[in-house]
């Protein structure tokens, strides 16, 4: 049997991590500025994590969700306290992509409607709602569109006023676009969606996924904005590689038996992972960390002379590069050893992780002078 071939893959093989750095099958070390899309949240390998989830390996991995699991609720508990959100609920899955479908489905059950709103560039998943609201074609299969969804422009007023009424369920929107290009909705424009969505009996949805847990500046994005959603849902950052997500329920909505469910969501082992993730975002001032080192990061790309589009808020930052600097993403990594991801076309994207140090940032911050200037650094 062989894999079934969808993903272009990089040239080479991580073996090992640790913090902002891994390893290679032929022992390279490369700076990672990437974390697997944004899934690196405290660093790899953090001991603190992997000490709590070997002793939970001792004792019980799973069990479904027909039994009790004192483990989820020390969860909702902290991650209540740390993101504040402590009277909302949580649902917890096992992705971002399950998430954003039970929150698409609560709103539906929720409203007795199935009419949503998304926005273009937009990317929430590939389960059939979730792909239903990502702003891209090539996803989409036959199966998927028959859902009722409306795509408007980001921060377009005019364009979502026109779009929403007393037919919608939901509106989703992410609290930074990820794979569009690093994209950040405006505090004024999530407000107006917050408001429109109360006159019209419609969910708020924020999926957090990628922008959520810290990488920010704030625990979620969206609290730029002061907002508070109905939903917002988590994943990637939450279990630092171990698979987790959730959905944050506003507690006006009451569930019924049965109304959701998932057979690995919040095993015990998910809800350990995601427990030290709390603990070591809390502990080490992870959130403050990624607000500091990514508006210097910011700061000190807006100087370099190619003049790039920096977008983006703390640890979640994207760029432009010009036609002549298309290939900077795969120069960086056979040159100078660092790992970044991209959005087409020619934009790079940094996602690394919360504890990326001023040293490091240095680091990747040298590799671009050299790239941008390489006669002058010669």
């Amino acid at each position: 049997m062989k894999l079934f071939e969808v993903y272009s893959l990089l040239p080479f093989e991580p073996v090992k991590g640790e913090g902002s750095w891994i390893w290679d099958s032929t022992e390279n070390k490369y700076l990672d500025l990437y974390g697997g899309h944004a899934v690196i949240s405290i660093g790899h390998q953090h001991r603190y994590q992997v000490q709590a989830m070997k002793e939970q390996l001792d004792k019980l991995t799973f069990y479904s969700n027909s039994v009790q699991n004192h483990l989820q609720e020390q969860l909702a508990e902290k991650l209540g306290k740390v993101s504040g959100y402590d009277t909302y609920n949580l649902f917890l899955v096992s992705s971002g992509a399950e998430a954003n479908e039970n929150a698409l489905k609560l709103a539906s059950f929720v409203t007795g409607r199935k009419k949503v709103i998304a926005f273009k560039k937009s990317f929430h998943g590939r389960t059939s709602g979730a792909v239903a609201v990502t702003d891209n074609p090539k996803i989409n299969s036959p199966f998927n569109t028959g859902h009722e969804v409306v795509f408007v422009p980001l921060n377009d007023s005019a364009a979502f006023d026109a779009a929403i009424d007393n037919q919608t369920a939901a509106v989703i929107i992410e609290g930074i676009q990820g794979v569009a290009g690093i994209h950040v909705p405006s505090n004024t424009f999530l407000q107006h969606l917050e408001k429109k969505c109360k006159e019209n009996g419609a969910l708020l949805i924020l999926d957090e996924v990628q922008s959520g847990y810290g990488r920010s500046g704030k625990f979620f994005a969206h609290q730029y904005a002061d907002i508070h959603p109905d939903a917002i849902t988590i994943a990637k950052g939450m279990g630092n590689g171990f698979p987790i997500g959730g959905v944050l329920i506003n507690p006006d909505y009451k569930p019924f038996a049965g109304m959701l469910g998932t057979t690995f969501g919040g095993s015990h082992l998910a809800c350990v992972a995601a427990l030290a993730v709390l603990e070591v975002i809390e502990r080490q001032n992870l959130i403050l960390n990624a607000q500091t080192i990514g508006s210097y990061l910011i700061e000190q790309l807006k100087t370099m002379n190619f003049s790039p589009s920096v977008r983006g808020s703390g640890l979640m930052i994207g760029f432009d590069v010009p036609e002549d600097l298309k290939n900077l993403r795969n120069d960086l990594i056979s040159k100078h050893n660092i790992m970044t991801g991209e959005a087409k076309p020619n934009v790079i994207r940094l996602l690394p992780s919360l504890a990326l140090s001023k040293q490091e940032a240095d680091i990747f911050l040298q590799a671009m002078i050299q790239q941008l200037n390489p006669v002058a650094v010669a």
